[in-house]
């Protein structure tokens, strides 16, 4: 992988060899909404000095979370769509959401930025092409930049580094796989073993509607709402909250009312009705 220079920012969106990113494009006004979302000034250069702060910044503001699945929205796959609801609708995401927006909102910047396909590694292997959306974002470097992933990765990781690299919320490593994919651990542990080829947003949409509605899928199973924080992590499922904090776990039942309160506390997030899953599988509209 080529690291290109990093330089001042320009008006118009860099985007990835082959234009494969030309369909993250946002305007001004969304670009601006998305920073203050996340309590960040417009950087004066993309370098990854400020792709490290925005990353950072992203993960302790916007939350992975799949509430949507079980409340009947669906996700359309656009940036517009995409920006706005975590810009505007104050929400968070999976990982098409959460990195599909960042990767607009970096490439508006004048960052360099690859959609890449991963696959998530769990006991019996690797899912399918498309499982995960994971970026590459090229200033000073190559970059492994993922916002969505579950327990978020907080910092840019070296694509070119095979050694440890340490940071909040983990010991990370990056190491070579077949046919030129990379496997990526964290703490020791395989996560997921992500493409080198570019991808454009739509050819993720598939595999979103899978996860999204599919009755086996675990995001239809399982209901999430999490956030790191600087003691450890916050989630919510429904109406229990679990605080984690170095070794240490509360979880505590909250009544509907209090639950509702506390999507609004712990995440920033205005919901008019708890969301719950359902046997029959997710909600529709």
């Amino acid at each position: 992988m080529t690291a290109r220079p990093t330089g001042t920012i320009s008006p118009a969106p860099a985007f990835a060899e082959g234009d494969v990113a030309a369909d993250l494009y946002i305007e001004e006004a969304r670009v601006t909404a998305y920073l203050a979302r996340m309590g960040a000034a417009r950087p004066s250069r993309a370098d990854i000095a400020h792709l490290r702060d925005l990353q950072f910044r992203h993960v302790r503001t916007v939350p992975f979370e799949n509430v949507g699945v079980h409340t009947g929205e669906q996700i359309e796959l656009d940036a517009r769509s995409l920006v706005d609801k975590i810009a505007k609708g104050r929400r968070g995401g999976i990982c098409y959401e959460s990195n599909g927006a960042f990767a607009a909102l970096l490439a508006a910047l004048g960052y360099r930025v690859s959609l890449l396909s991963a696959r998530v590694f769990v006991s019996d292997g690797f899912g399918v092409p498309f499982d995960h959306l994971a970026l590459r974002v090229d200033t000073d470097g190559s970059w492994l930049v993922d916002v969505g992933f579950g327990r978020q990765i907080e910092f840019p990781l070296d694509l070119e580094d095979r050694g440890e690299q340490r940071g909040p919320g983990g010991v990370y490593r990056i190491a070579d796989a077949p046919e030129g994919d990379l496997d990526v651990y964290r703490d020791g542990e395989l996560q997921y073993r992500v493409e080198s080829r570019p991808r454009a947003l739509t050819d993720f949409a598939t595999a979103c509607w899978w996860h999204t509605h599919a009755p086996q899928a675990h995001f239809t199973q399982n209901l999430v709402c999490s956030l790191p924080t600087d003691a450890g992590r916050v989630t919510l499922s429904g109406q229990r909250l679990i605080i984690t904090e170095g070794a240490k776990v509360w979880v505590t039942d909250l009544a509907p009312d209090a639950a509702l309160a506390a999507y609004h506390d712990h995440f920033g997030m205005l919901l008019d009705r708890l969301p719950r899953v359902s046997a029959s599988g997710p909600a529709r509209h």
